[in-house]
């Protein structure tokens, strides 16, 4: 990442200043209406020779065969290639019905080489209480794939060993929510903020009615609503889509160690403070220089290192902060003194150290 990376960002960050108003459906979800993950465990057969040579998978396979009414010989281990021993998860959506389908995520548990043009056989798929709420089938599509010569060497593009199968599990059992039960539904903020919740409860009441909605917290707000579901539903529908401007969020500057990205948020402020920079460079390099003796002198050759060291330091330069600096100040005097993003970090830590950053430094 380089320093027009960095101003690119910051000048995303700058349209960010003019907040627009939002719906509601947007900022908070219905408490109790959710997701559910699901499980199960299968085959994959059909494969190329790609499949697994763990003893587990013929296992599994000696028991679908056994409930098929196929019974091998005691002790024999059937050691199928084209066959996968792989783990089936998928989300239930939140009012799915008997009937509907849900995508599902096919991953391999042994050490199958690709699950490229195989089928999952008909898998269980069992919700935190054990009990099973989809029945998943059918083909895969896998996006990765790979190839492998006779010497060894082998060439992989993305990940063969993981594909999805849309619509390719069955609901079997519906999972009940809170959305009908008693007077009332609560709101809760996808990020909690006092703000927010003060404004989402006052653009209800100024729709609805005052007295409709109360907030909780910074994340909760409880609303009045009709116990009728057929009332209830068309209720919803309006007060999600009412539209308010959310609370801006706290001074923050998050930062990635492992890619080197830097955001800085709009609220950014400095107090006055002086800041330095310069690097000092040290580059040390190692010669050999061989030690050859005359002939039939008996000498043996000699190999002595020469290491020579060089020191560069680049010129230093001083920037003064002002009070209360904005975020587009801070940038234009970093990029003064050519500080690349790594340096820009550490003038970040020092400035917050000295009590001089007011914002939240997040490293991550």
């Amino acid at each position: 990442m380089n320093i027009k990376t960095l101003l690119v960002a910051t000048i995303l960050l700058a349209f960010s200043t003019f907040s627009y108003a939002e719906r509601i459906k947007d900022l908070a979800s219905i408490a109790g209406v959710r997701n559910n993950q699901l499980v199960g465990y299968g085959l994959v057969v059909g494969l190329n020779g790609t499949g697994d040579k763990t003893k587990f998978t013929g296992q599994s396979l000696r028991s679908m065969l056994r409930e098929m009414g196929v019974t091998l010989p005691p002790g024999t281990d059937p050691k199928s290639k084209n066959v996968a021993a792989v783990a089936v998860h998928a989300d239930l959506t939140p009012f799915s019905k008997p009937g509907q389908t849900i995508d599902v995520t096919v991953s391999s548990l042994g050490d199958a080489k690709s699950l490229r043009g195989g089928s999952l056989i008909m898998t269980p798929l069992k919700g935190a209480d054990g009990q099973i709420y989809a029945m998943a089938q059918g083909n895969m599509v896998v996006g990765g794939f790979g190839a492998e010569a006779g010497d060894g060497s082998r060439v992989t593009v993305n990940i063969p060993s993981a594909g999805r199968i849309p619509n390719g599990a069955t609901v079997e059992r519906t999972v009940q929510n809170a959305f009908n039960v008693g007077d009332h539904i609560i709101l809760n903020l996808h990020q909690a903020d006092f703000t927010t919740a003060s404004r989402l409860t006052d653009s209800i009441n100024h729709t609805l009615g005052k007295g409709t909605a109360r907030s909780m917290d910074a994340a909760s707000i409880k609303v009045n609503a009709p116990r009728d579901p057929s009332q209830r539903v068309p209720f919803l529908s309006l007060v999600e889509n009412l539209q308010l401007k959310p609370g801006e969020a706290a001074a923050k500057i998050v930062v990635n160690s492992r890619t080197g990205t830097i955001v800085i948020g709009q609220h950014v402020r400095v107090s006055p403070a002086a800041v330095t920079h310069g690097n000092l460079s040290v580059t040390i390099t190692a010669n050999s220089e061989v030690s050859q003796p005359n002939a039939f002198s008996n000498g043996e050759t000699v190999i002595t290192p020469n290491f020579d060291v060089e020191i560069t330091e680049e010129d230093s330069r001083m920037f003064v902060f002002n009070p209360g600096v904005s975020l587009d100040e801070i940038v234009r005097a970093v990029n003064q003194v050519g500080a690349a993003p790594g340096d820009l970090v550490a003038i970040l830590e020092a400035l917050k150290q000295a009590g001089a950053l007011r914002a939240e430094l997040v490293i991550i």
